[in-house]
């Protein structure tokens, strides 16, 4: 990876006992990822279970279901740039080991709430601590790896982000086959005790030795901003419609926060963010390349989800198996992406990538109800290959554009983009799916008794509810709803891959081209004082 014009000057050499526990470090912290990562997408395959009466369930409402997600994403989205700051302030470490022993905590209490309200707060609670723990990972490998090694640490780093995504419903479909719903979140309670234990023993701590005046109207700006922007978008989302009032007023509320962020760091004498680095094309364009391909991926994910349970009728676990190409093309490639950014430079290998990442999503408007299945695994192989030759390049270029004192501060604007484009995605294209879907599935309505039919034509599975409850009379509007969002999971998909192809017309316009040298940082590139590799 070429380094940014401007760049600064690397910090000093990592300590040479540091350096020899670097990659137990890598493993310590690909643990801690994994079990935030894997629950953000855990909870979604046990929707239908936790909505059951007692003692199965507890009885949870389509719009409690909803906010036991959202809360979790809108407390983890506001706090990540915070979280960052607070890292690089007073130690990554400390701020790891606390946020590790908060998602432990909330997910614990989260296993055994006994009313949708008090899931819906343990849940807001594990997101207030994941949001602690995702940026303080990259920044502690920022941090115990050499500028040489960064490439490849980051490319495992970005490998088990894409893992913990693909088997989370893997891991939830399983535990619900054998264990009750809490079970999702209580298998996290062991997993965090032996996490705190081995990062205890191995991380080292590290923080800026210059941190400066503390910024606190930065950090409200920003939490505000965020939060507001977040919640819009989560209930653009619920509403299926971005034109509602109480989706437009916390969106353009946000963003006139956020706008008013900006304003007051680019003013300060003591800012939270130097927002200079978004003057660097290749900053700039790795930071959108994160959101552009978030957002098209959690969008198809959203909508592949319900194409092959309600569609195809497979159970949340074999769906889940389904996506496994994905999470394996992710792990072969991803550790990978640096040797081929180093033949061929970043801005070739992104450009494909997203290239493969909008073919992927294109298939999807090639999919009926009989679609073999190797076809599926397939698509969903050449995308995780795609995002496996997009992610660790961006990542290396955000995280190398900022000083190694400030790893948190990148991490955090790594991984809020990253967070803000996914939502925008499930919202947006979700909200596309909706309008398409009820256009198609009005017309075959009429013979739904009156009372249910605004019900049933609020989704597909609404649809195939009331369709259940008609027996006989029900199977045509079974076929009828497969067909109506077939159709409007094309339109969906193609959209999803018009925005992959913005994201590749972006890298491929800003992100730098081939290096000038052979393999590795070539050295003439490397700022006065960074050392050259050592094993």
């Amino acid at each position: 990876m070429p380094i940014p014009s401007g760049a600064p000057v690397a910090a000093p050499r990592v300590p040479e006992a540091v350096h020899r526990r670097r990659w137990a470090i890598l493993g310590v912290l690909m643990f801690s990822l994994l079990i935030v990562v894997l629950d953000n997408s855990i909870l979604n395959v046990a929707v239908k279970t936790i909505a059951s009466p007692a003692p199965t369930g507890i009885g949870a409402t389509q719009s409690e279901l909803e906010w036991a997600i959202n809360s979790y994403t809108l407390v983890f989205a506001g706090l990540l740039f915070t979280a960052g700051l607070l890292g690089d302030r007073i130690g990554r470490k400390k701020v790891l080991l606390a946020g590790i022993l908060v998602f432990g905590l909330g997910s614990a209490l989260a296993a055994f709430s006994s009313s949708p309200g008090e899931l819906i707060t343990w849940r807001a609670l594990m997101g207030f601590g994941a949001a602690f723990v995702m940026p303080a990972t990259l920044a502690v490998l920022m941090n115990v790896f050499e500028r040489d090694e960064q490439p490849k640490a980051i490319g495992i780093w970005a490998g088990g982000v894409g893992l913990g995504i693909a088997i989370g419903p893997i891991t939830g479909g399983a535990l619900l086959e054998h264990f009750w719903w809490g079970s999702i979140f209580l298998v996290n309670v062991p997993v965090v005790i032996i996490a705190l234990i081995a990062m205890a023993v191995l991380v080292p701590d590290s923080r800026d030795p210059d941190p400066g005046r503390v910024d606190p109207l930065g950090v409200v700006l920003s939490i505000v901003g965020l939060v507001l922007l977040v919640y819009g978008i989560i209930r653009g989302g619920e509403l299926a419609s971005l034109t509602d009032v109480t989706v437009l007023a916390p969106l353009v509320g946000g963003l006139l926060v956020l706008v008013g962020f900006v304003w007051h760091e680019k003013r300060s004498s003591h800012p939270s963010i130097d927002i200079s680095y978004f003057r660097k094309p290749a900053f700039s364009a790795a930071v959108a390349a994160i959101a552009l391909v978030f957002f098209a991926l959690m969008g198809v994910t959203f909508f592949s989800a319900f194409y092959l349970q309600s569609v195809r009728g497979y159970t949340a676990l074999e769906s889940g198996l389904l996506i496994l190409p994905l999470a394996a093309a992710q792990m072969i490639f991803s550790p990978r992406a640096r040797l081929v950014v180093d033949r061929f430079g970043a801005r070739a290998v992104c450009t494909v990538g997203m290239l493969l990442v909008a073919a992927g999503l294109a298939a999807f408007a090639l999919f009926g109800a009989d679609t073999p299945l190797w076809v599926l695994c397939l698509v969903f192989f050449v995308q995780g290959t795609g995002m496996a030759h997009i992610m660790p390049p961006v990542t290396v270029a955000v995280m190398q554009a900022l000083p190694r004192e400030r790893a948190g501060s990148g991490s955090a604007i790594n991984n809020t983009f990253r967070q803000v484009g996914g939502a925008l995605g499930i919202a947006v294209l979700g909200s596309v799916l909706s309008t398409v879907y009820r256009g198609d599935i009005e017309g075959h309505l009429a013979g739904v008794p009156a009372a249910a039919r605004d019900v049933a034509g609020e989704s597909i599975e609404a649809t195939l509810g009331v369709a259940r409850t008609m027996g006989p009379a029900g199977k045509p509007l079974i076929a009828a709803a497969n067909d109506a969002f077939i159709g409007a999971m094309h339109v969906t998909a193609l959209g999803s891959a018009a925005v992959a192809l913005v994201g590749a017309a972006v890298v491929a316009a800003f992100l730098p081209g081939r290096p000038p040298a052979g393999p590795g940082v070539p050295d003439q590139a490397r700022p006065e004082g960074e050392p050259a590799h050592r094993s």
